[in-house]
């Protein structure tokens, strides 16, 4: 709070000790980043970062500290953050119920130019809605396998009483093609690692591939089972 208070009026709490304070990362707050209206000469233990106008939607309080909200804490992070601590960061205020994506596209749409603005659009991809549906992406993967000349898998194969998305029954390897419209319940997940299970003891491995995943690195995903595909059975 102190500070805050020491960067004058529309100063809130933000970056890392933001981040902190929200409760979405364990790193120490300090040294303690505030951003306001007016640039100032930093003082340590307080980093001073300017942004002309926050808008309301990038306030918060928490704990009575003024702070930005957690999109714009995330959208400041990603201009410092490695992609993966971005990622661990968003995952964890996913776990506590704080993150919610319409804000943060909301944020994305009026902040283009801000140096963190690409590395946090692509962190949420994984967290929009796949285009894709189950027909879809089943037509999109076979496609694909195809145009890298890769052997043609069966579609909606049955092993072992299981109904495989893409399988290579010779190779003893199968292929989920995962949408979380349709594995987004805990019994769900707790069914795929059973079904997972049994396939292994029927002999057939098995790996699962996001529609997300499909959309964004549709050829590293080819470029995966290509060499999955030739290892030994």
């Amino acid at each position: 709070m102190a500070a805050v208070a020491a960067c004058g009026p529309g100063a809130v709490l933000s970056h890392y000790s933001a981040a902190w304070l929200l409760g979405v990362a364990r790193w120490s707050p300090k040294p303690f980043h505030v951003t306001g209206p007016v640039a100032r000469r930093p003082r340590l233990p307080v980093r001073i970062h300017r942004a002309r106008r926050l808008e309301e939607a990038d306030r918060a309080v928490e704990d009575e500290i003024p702070v930005t909200a957690l999109p714009r804490t995330l959208l400041d992070l990603a201009a410092c953050l490695k992609p993966k601590s971005l990622e661990r960061t968003i995952e964890r205020s996913e776990d506590l119920g704080l993150f919610d994506l319409r804000p943060v596209e909301d944020l994305l749409a009026r902040t283009v130019g801000h140096h963190g603005h690409k590395r946090l659009r692509k962190a949420i991809a994984l967290y929009k809605p796949s285009s894709f549906t189950r027909s879809g992406i089943e037509k999109r993967f076979l496609e694909l396998c195809l145009e890298a000349g890769l052997p043609q898998p069966r579609m909606n194969y049955v092993e072992a009483g299981f109904e495989l998305d893409a399988c290579w029954p010779e190779l003893r390897f199968a292929v989920e093609l995962d949408l979380y419209e349709t594995h987004g319940t805990r019994a769900a997940f707790e069914r795929d690692r059973r079904r997972q299970e049994d396939l292994l003891l029927a002999g057939i491995t098995m790996t699962r591939i996001t529609g997300p995943r499909l959309e964004r690195e549709p050829a590293e995903v080819v470029a995966r089972v290509a060499r999955l595909l030739e290892r030994p059975t």
